[in-house]
This record gives C-alpha cells, sequence and structure tokens, in this order.
C-alpha cells in the first residue's frame, strides 16, 4: 500500500477517531503532502528510513517559498511532528515503517512570553469610558479576558446565555472540541451585566458589533463581534494606557495564567482552566515567574552572614 493513500486516512482519523478540529487535519495534511513532495508519490511505507528523514530534514531548510523565503525553524518541526504522528499511526495499524522514536525535533526557542501586570491591568481599564453602550461593552470584554483566560475565539462564539454571572461558572468548547469550566471574578461578572443592561435587543450574541445606524432586531445592523475587532479594541487601550508592549487579547490570556502562578496556583491546575491537553504548553510561564520567585526568596529567607 502506498504512503499516499495511507495519508489520507490518517488524516481522517484525526478529525473522527481523535477528535480534532478539521484544521489541524488539514495542515497535517498540508506538511504530509510536502513530504511526499520529497520523497515521490509512489513512496511505500517501508521506504521511510532514518535516512530519508534526514533528507527531507535537510530539504525543508534548504526550501523556499513562493517569496524567496526560507521555513522558520518552528514550521520545520510542524513538518517532522505530522511525519512523527503519521509513523505512529502505522505503528498501531502494524504497518512496517520506521519507527517514530527515530524522528527528533529541532530545538525551537520559545517566544518571549508578553503579559501585564495587574498594575497595567489596571491602567489599561482606566482608559475604558463608561458612559455609553459601547464602553460597557468594551469593559466587559477586556475584564472577561483578563478574568477568565478565555481564548479570543472562545470568547467571540459566546451567547448571552451561556455565561451565568451569579454562579459566575459557566462551560466553554475550546480546542479539539473540548469543553472545559470557566470561572471569572465578581467584577467581571459585574461588567457583563451591566453591558446587557444596556442593550434594548434580544440578540443571542454575548458582545456584539455595531454600525453606523440604530441596532435593530428587524433592519440587520448588527453583528457578532469578529477576533479581529477585540484585537483592535484590547490594542486600542493599552496604547492609551501608555503601555508599550505589544498588547493583544492572548496577552490578556498569558496575564490570567502568570498572575495565578505568581499568586500560587499550582503549574496543573493553570493548564486545566487553559484548556491545555499538554502540560508543556502550560510550562512556558513557569520561566515568567522566575522573577517573581526571586524576589519571595530575598524578602523571606535567611541571609547567614
Amino acid at each position: 500500500m502506498e504512503v499516499s493513500s495511507l495519508i489520507k486516512d490518517f488524516v481522517e482519523s484525526i478529525e473522527v477517531e481523535r477528535g480534532r478540529a478539521a484544521r489541524t487535519a488539514e495542515n497535517y495534511d498540508h506538511y504530509l503532502l510536502r513530504f511526499l513532495d520529497f520523497a515521490g508519490y509512489d513512496l511505500r511505507p517501508e521506504d521511510i528510513t532514518s535516512e530519508l528523514v534526514r533528507k527531507f530534514r535537510l530539504w525543508l531548510n534548504r526550501f523556499k517559498s513562493e517569496n524567496g523565503e526560507n521555513l522558520a525553524l518552528i514550521t520545520q518541526s510542524y513538518h517532522l511532528i505530522a511525519l512523527r504522528g503519521f509513523l505512529q499511526y502505522l505503528s498501531k495499524r502494524d504497518i512496517i515503517s520506521l519507527s517514530p522514536e527515530k524522528i527528533e525535533l529541532p530545538k525551537v526557542a520559545r517566544k518571549q512570553v508578553v503579559f501585564l501586570h495587574f498594575d497595567e491591568i489596571e491602567r489599561l481599564l482606566e482608559q475604558i469610558p463608561l458612559d455609553s453602550e459601547q464602553g460597557l461593552r468594551d469593559r466587559a470584554i477586556v475584564e472577561l479576558l483578563f478574568s477568565s483566560g478565555l481564548r479570543v475565539s472562545e470568547l467571540v462564539n459566546l451567547n448571552r446565555d451561556h455565561v451565568n454571572t451569579t454562579r459566575r461558572e459557566f462551560m466553554v468548547r475550546g480546542k479539539g472540541q473540548k469543553d472545559r469550566p470557566v470561572f471569572i471574578g465578581q467584577a467581571a461578572a459585574a461588567r457583563v451585566e451591566d453591558y446587557l443592561a444596556a442593550r434594548t435587543d434580544s440578540l443571542p450574541p454575548l458582545f456584539l458589533g455595531y454600525s453606523r445606524t440604530t441596532l435593530s432586531d428587524t433592519t440587520g445592523d448588527y453583528r457578532r463581534l469578529t477576533a479581529r475587532s477585540i484585537q483592535r479594541i484590547v490594542s486600542k487601550y493599552a496604547r492609551l494606557a501608555g503601555i508599550t508592549k505589544k498588547v493583544s487579547p492572548h496577552t490578556m490570556r498569558h496575564s490570567f495564567a502568570t498572575d495565578l502562578l505568581m499568586n500560587g496556583a499550582d503549574i496543573r491546575s493553570v493548564q486545566s482552566m487553559l484548556g491545555h491537553s499538554n502540560i508543556a504548553t502550560t510550562q512556558v510561564y513557569t520561566h515568567v515567574t522566575d522573577e517573581h520567585l526571586r524576589e519571595v526568596y530575598e524578602r523571606f529567607h535567611s541571609d547567614a552572614s
């Protein structure tokens, strides 16, 4: 059986059997088809060897896009992760090929995590006016992002009946179609209530984008706020607050996780609240808190001298 047909089966299994998002399956398909571009579409499983993988890695390193750009090291890693996943699939089906353990991933330097300290969060919030429905919406958005650690994609898909502001707890469906509990603080719950109380519509979306005309259930002058719009909202108030960091909705998620860890939360709990399937993803935050740990050490540890 040729590798090309097995790749098709593998990609389908990613989405159907493993419950991964369609976009994830598409990415794996893209990376594995690029492997076939290199190795040939008549490749058989037994033809995949360590030497072939070595040559593929060299090919990836020298590969240039249509714009003449080389592939980033992290993108090269994605190709190898997809290939390793495919080899694991072959192994489970008892199809003879290269052992997935033979593929070592290149070491990729982690990007520096950008987060806001609590005083910066407060400065940002102070820039949001509360004398209009739009201002109340923006305040609720920023408060909810910091209070919950929601991904922006999760936030934009919320409907007003999803969020229980009384219990301050609700479920959200994240990556991989996995549900997880989300908790919010009293301040965030109050801001969401203030925003909803100011609205005169009965539309389902929790956060609306507004046109220049009057909001109406019948004229269609409304839409669910997009992730891009939320990006602009967060960036706008960060600039007004004089924050020079590049602030995005994901920065608020980083700030949520960092704040929890700095206040003593264990990393496993933070992993669950962020909806990370792998603890290694959450561990990116541990080095962020190193400075905080040093402050604790200097403050509380006795000096023998």
